[in-house]
């Protein structure tokens, strides 16, 4: 958990500005869309668990 923070944290902190603009394109996805991607981050991480384990 602590990683996923780090992670997370990242880009606000290096470039605020960048991350700003990347967060409004995703509030301009589509549900379906937005699905997609939490669907493979999902599967992503579920298969980096399996194969760490």
């Amino acid at each position: 958990m602590a990683l996923v923070l780090v992670i997370e944290g990242f880009m606000p902190f290096v470039s605020p500005g960048t991350w700003r603009q990347t967060f409004v394109q995703i509030l301009k996805l589509s549900d379906g869309q937005l699905r997609f991607f939490g669907l493979c981050s999902l599967l992503l991480g579920l298969g980096l668990i399996c194969w760490l384990v």
